[in-house]
């Protein structure tokens, strides 16, 4: 597999970032089956809206899983996407922070700034051969 390189032997830094992708790959499953379980019992539902979020939440779960094993195997190229992700966590976070929801806001804040942090620091650089 080409840009790919073992899996032994990483920096606890990366090793770190790639856990928490997949706490926020596991995380996103949870809430996919959340609403999985609240399209099948609401008695008032727009099926086209609650079918849709359903199904972008599934997406989300599975894109950030393989984003977390992409960059597990030192692909430089799922850098870029563990990134971004992190930065529409902060978003998330933000808005929660505005309707009043801290504990659950700071909690998304300081998962993204911190799983962000783990990706980009030096350690985690050269062992994706960033550096």
């Amino acid at each position: 597999m080409t840009g790919e390189k073992p899996l032994t032997d990483g920096p606890a830094t990366l090793e770190w970032g790639v856990r928490l992708l997949y706490v926020q790959a596991a995380a996103l499953a949870v809430l996919t089956a959340y609403l999985i379980v609240l399209d099948l019992t609401s008695s008032e539902i727009d099926v086209a809206v609650a079918a849709s979020l359903t199904v972008m939440a599934a997406l989300a779960a599975v894109a950030v899983f393989f984003v977390a094993r992409g960059l597990g195997r030192r692909a430089v190229r799922a850098r870029g996407p563990a990134v971004v992700v992190q930065l529409f966590l902060l978003a998330t976070g933000g808005f929660l922070l505005q309707i009043d929801m801290l504990w659950l806001g700071l909690a998304m804040l300081l998962l993204a700034l911190v799983t962000a942090v783990l990706i980009l620091v030096p350690p985690s650089s050269r062992a994706l051969g960033v550096d």
